[in-house]
This record gives C-alpha cells, sequence and structure tokens, in this order.
C-alpha cells in the first residue's frame, strides 16, 4: 500500500474507524487517541497492507488489539498507583447528536437522554458481548467479518449478538422503558 492508497484508505474509512474507536474507549478524547494509535500502526505496517482485501477489517482488529492492551496496561498502572475513574473524569467533549429542525427542544432533550441511556447500557455489556454490538452497528460489519476479526466462528458471534440484545431488552424493561 503506497502513501495515496493510504490516503484512500482514511478517506474511505476513516469515520468508521473513529467512530468505532470512540464508541469502544467511552471517551471521545480516548476514543481519538486510539483511532491516532490505530492509524500510526496501520502506518507502520503499510507495506505489509494489501488494499485489495479487506483493510477495515484489519484496521478495526487493531484497534481492538491495541484498546485490550492499554486497558490491560491501564489496570496494572491502576493497582500500583491508583488514579481516578473514568466515570469520574468530564464529559466536556461529548457530541450532541442534530436531530432536525422539526424537533422540539423537548424531544431532543428526550431522545439525546434516551440515546445515552442505551449507549450507557451497551458500554455496561460484558466485553464480548459489547464488542461485536460495536463492530456490527457502528462500524457496519457483517457476521462474517466481525467472526474474522475476532477469531469466533459466525455462529459464536450470531449467538453474542443475541444475548446482548437480550440482556439489553431485559435492563430496558427493568427501567420500564416500552417502546
Amino acid at each position: 500500500m503506497n502513501k495515496n492508497e493510504f490516503e484512500l484508505f482514511v478517506q474511505k474509512f476513516g469515520k468508521d474507524i473513529l467512530r468505532f474507536c470512540r464508541m469502544t474507549a467511552e471517551d471521545v478524547e480516548a476514543g481519538d487517541e486510539l483511532y491516532q494509535d490505530t492509524m500510526l500502526k496501520l502506518l507502520e505496517k503499510k507495506r505489509k497492507l494489501d488494499f485489495t482485501q479487506n483493510t477495515k477489517s484489519y484496521a478495526l482488529s487493531t484497534s481492538i488489539f491495541l484498546w485490550k492492551n492499554k486497558r490491560r496496561k491501564y489496570a496494572i498502572r491502576q493497582r500500583l498507583v491508583p488514579t481516578e475513574s473514568m466515570e469520574e473524569m468530564s464529559d466536556a467533549g461529548r457530541e450532541i447528536p442534530d436531530y432536525g429542525n422539526d424537533t422540539s427542544p423537548e424531544q431532543m432533550v428526550l431522545q439525546q437522554s434516551e440515546a445515552e441511556m442505551i449507549k450507557g447500557l451497551v458500554a455496561s455489556l460484558p466485553e464480548k458481548y459489547r464488542i461485536p454490538v460495536y463492530l456490527y452497528y457502528s462500524a457496519d460489519m457483517q457476521i462474517s467479518g466481525i467472526s474474522k476479526i475476532l477469531g469466533l466462528p459466525e455462529g459464536t458471534v450470531k449467538s453474542r449478538m443475541r444475548k446482548a440484545k437480550k440482556l439489553l431488552k431485559e435492563e430496558l424493561e427493568a427501567i420500564g422503558y416500552d417502546r
């Protein structure tokens, strides 16, 4: 992959990878940092990348690897020298979704709070359920691509997706959400 092909790759898949990184990291700044690390790693490996292959899947699996590695290092550091948790960090950098001009401010606030609630519920899922959900819904990947990235059979990915949906449905019903 040469420089022009890499630039085309970033133009074509950069937004999807950034969205996935931000959702995975659960924090905008950490997601941006994960995106930068992913792109740097891909740039280092660009000679080995084949643009005709599924490079998006490779990029997403690289970001998952880097994220898990960073989490592992963070856990080790936390045991040595505790710092503040992610929940205590400021949410100042969150994006506000655009719901169009035809909705009232009240509806926008309700939609935004529903979206934040669902995002929080997805983030609270165990990792083995959360990652396939992020890949499927935020990176628009198919089950076959997710199974390749995670190194799991397609049936396992499907069952994890089904279990994640079931857990989310139970949580939403428990808090009285009906839609």
